[in-house]
């Protein structure tokens, strides 16, 4: 696989960045060693014509900001806990309080998607790897972690997170690339079909309340496939709340280490498809509710329901629930994929 090499201008300090093109043939990825983002992914439609997928921005200065974390490496911890508390084996970690009086996404000002990661590549992509230190973010243990971004098979982009540690510590990193398959417009046809039966519902804080309830008879159930925009203004109160879907689903039969099928999105005017493949328990539904309006790539205008993300991860404030999958530990392996085709 060919992979090339340029320039995308410097960090703050004056640190040289580094974006990577690879392609099959197929599909072709660009990512960057600033915060190990995915900036572009180009995907052909029924015609042969490709468009990129994923919402980004041309410049590097533009990611310094990047409020909606497009295309970001979140982590070392993904999504929200409750009061930045973060309890291991009788002592409790406490990160920083940066949504209201919870954590989101680590830190958004210094989270590994605003750091730069050395750059390896390997055989079918590119390899991404940092060290954290004791204590960093808020959180114990000298941490080595890294992200493969690799196009696997006809028309798959696999992203593979591991860590070490010498302390158990919390491991919950996700990619928040938003997904268009037009590549313009909205994502309110687009139909999207969930395995999942379960969703773990939250209080106005969109904290988890530690119940996995069924989505039987709610706006939350996808399992018959169905349009993105069907039931986007329900008046569900976790609808009406969060401007739209921003809701961890359960995956249906999670078993660790096993990878499945747990989500197929489907665009019926350029026939693209994109299923969903990972090992972790839940996936994040989130449909761009609070993108305001902006200048993309190409400049494309973003806004409101411009893209939807479907974030796998452990599921959110997890350190508090003693019924959800723990994700603390001292070593760790995850992959998910994204399998493009078109009918």
């Amino acid at each position: 696989m060919d992979i090339t090499r340029e320039n995308f201008g410097t960090t703050k300090d004056g640190s040289p960045i580094t974006a990577f093109t690879f392609s099959n043939g197929t599909i072709k990825a660009r990512v960057c060693d600033y915060g190990a983002i995915l900036l572009n992914l180009w995907v052909p439609d029924r015609a042969g014509n490709v468009a990129d997928v994923v919402c980004g921005y041309d410049t590097a200065e533009e990611y310094f900001a990047n409020p909606c974390n497009f295309g970001a490496t979140i982590g070392p911890s993904a999504n929200r806990i409750a009061g930045g508390e973060v309890p291991i084996d009788g002592v409790s970690y406490h990160m920083v309080k940066n949504e209201g009086e919870n954590n989101l996404h680590t830190d958004a000002d210094a989270g590994l998607h605003k750091v730069m990661w050395a750059a390896e590549e390997i055989a079918d992509g590119v390899r991404f790897s940092i060290e954290l230190s004791d204590g960093q973010y808020g959180l114990p243990g000298e941490r080595k972690m890294s992200v493969s971004y690799r196009i696997v098979g006809e028309g798959g982009l696999r992203i593979e997170y591991d860590c070490s540690s010498d302390k158990k510590t919390l491991f919950n990193p996700t990619n928040h690339s938003y997904f268009n398959l037009k590549g313009a417009g909205d994502v309110l046809g687009h139909v999207l079909t969930l395995s999942s039966g379960a969703y773990t519902p939250v209080s106005d804080d969109l904290i988890p309340n530690g119940r996995i309830a069924p989505v039987d008879g709610t706006a939350f159930d996808f399992r018959e496939g169905k349009a993105i925009g069907d039931d986007i203004k329900s008046e569900n109160p976790m609808i009406q709340g969060a401007l739209g879907f921003d809701l961890n689903y359960a995956v249906y039969g999670y078993l660790a280490g096993k990878e499945q099928k747990i989500a197929t999105v489907k665009e019926p005017e350029s026939g693209r498809v994109m299923e969903v493949y990972t090992d972790l328990p839940g996936v994040q539904l989130y449909t761009a509710n609070y993108v305001d309006e902006k200048t993309g790539k190409g400049g494309e205008p973003y806004g409101q329901y411009c893209a939807l993300c479907l974030e796998t991860q452990y599921f959110p404030d997890s350190v508090h629930h003693k019924n959800f999958v723990s994700p603390l530990s001292e070593s760790c392996h995850t992959a998910t994929e994204y399998r493009f085709s078109a009918e």
